[in-house]
């Protein structure tokens, strides 16, 4: 049978039928509404499937060395096939042969001898079905689109809100943008870290780990709220000025807990943000502030964050001291544990000592 030519916008209809006059039959009922191609075996028709795929396939159950049945499993494990709507052609009355035939994923059978007007009707029903669910696939993958776009329009205004936020601490204290890039991956390798961890792994997973990474920033945001005289002064704070300096913490997390209820939204990684703000200068020993929270009372984010802010502040020079050298900060930070540091997280910490090393090379004043 000649190919239907290109411009040719017609159905196409694949007949898998050995009996010759049943092929002539359903050639003269369907030519003058579909592009026809004929398969007088199963193998030749998954040729010309794997060539063309057609609109629909009408095939006999009985063929010569592969059953209708046969092609039919080998089409739908195709990905590429899947979707083609198979309807068997059979003079058999068993519900046996239909069960199967649904089984393999046929999706109507017809009866010989035909009757001309079933045979249009299941063929044009069939194929309104499959231009419907193509459709409905492709809107479906334009709305998945534009989801994932939105998202990652949204992902990017949330960083680019924190980042900015966290640069009006910068602008207040003698610390760093670079201050903040080093926690935060400081936090994130212990956080990688401790996935494993018998006790703490259930606290990091993948989406917990980002938005871990996400909250880190926000965790002196308290700083705005307190005076240049304090913050930018050059020595050791008088006991009274240190007790101000310390309400940065319930401060941070205020400000959060605001922005949350005057917009009216509980924001998922902010949940991070807050324990961080409010608790990352708790002492696994009880004798930090603002609360003087002991041991597991401390949330987990706030106790790697509470590592990573001292590690960072060894590290980094102030106009108050210099820096420490890594071997020094490595063993302040292990002479913490258990006392200023959970146990757990410092020995997280000893497991990535060296990436530490390299987030402060990397990320250096």
């Amino acid at each position: 049978m000649p190919p239907a030519s290109d411009s040719d916008q017609r159905p196409s209809v694949l007949i898998v039928e050995d009996t010759p006059d049943h092929v002539l039959l359903l050639h003269g009922l369907l030519k003058d509404r579909y592009r026809l191609q004929v398969a007088t075996s199963g193998a030749r028709a998954l040729e010309l499937v794997q060539a063309a795929p057609p609109d629909l396939i009408l095939m006999d159950l009985l063929l010569p060395g592969m059953s209708g049945f046969d092609v039919c499993e080998r089409l739908k494990a195709d990905p590429t096939t899947r979707a083609i709507p198979v309807i068997f052609l059979t003079s058999s009355t068993e519900a046996e042969d239909e069960e199967r035939g649904f089984g393999v994923g046929a999706v109507d059978f017809i009866g010989k001898p035909f009757a001309a007007s079933v045979v249009r009707a299941r063929i044009a029903t069939h194929l309104a079905l499959q231009d419907a669910s193509d459709r409905l696939r492709s809107q479906n993958v334009v709305l998945e689109e534009a989801v994932a776009q939105r998202t990652s329009e949204l992902a990017v205004s949330q960083d680019v809100a924190i980042r900015a936020l966290a640069s009006l601490v910068e602008t207040r204290d003698n610390e760093t943008g670079f201050h903040i890039l080093r926690t935060q991956h400081y936090v994130r390798a212990l956080a990688e870290q401790l996935r494993t961890h018998p006790g703490l792994g259930a606290h990091f997973t993948p989406a917990s780990i980002e938005a871990l990474f996400k909250s880190a920033p926000l965790h002196d945001i308290g700083k705005v709220g307190i005076s240049d005289d304090i913050l930018r002064h050059p020595g050791k704070l008088s006991p009274e000025a240190f007790e101000i300096l310390k309400t940065h913490t319930t401060l941070g997390r205020e400000a959060l807990e605001r922005a949350e209820r005057e917009i009216g939204v509980t924001v998922g990684f902010l949940a991070y943000a807050k324990e961080i703000a409010q608790s990352h200068h708790e002492r696994w020993d009880g004798a930090g502030y603002p609360h003087g929270l002991v041991g597991e009372a401390i949330p987990v984010a706030a106790r790697l964050m509470a590592l990573a802010d001292v590690y960072d502040a060894l590290r980094s020079r102030r106009v108050y001291k210099e820096a420490y050298p890594a071997e020094e900060a490595e063993q302040i930070i292990r002479g913490g544990r258990g006392t200023q540091f959970d146990p757990a997280v410092v020995d997280a910490f000893e497991a990535v000592r060296a990436e530490f090393r390299a987030i402060a090379d990397r990320f250096q004043d």
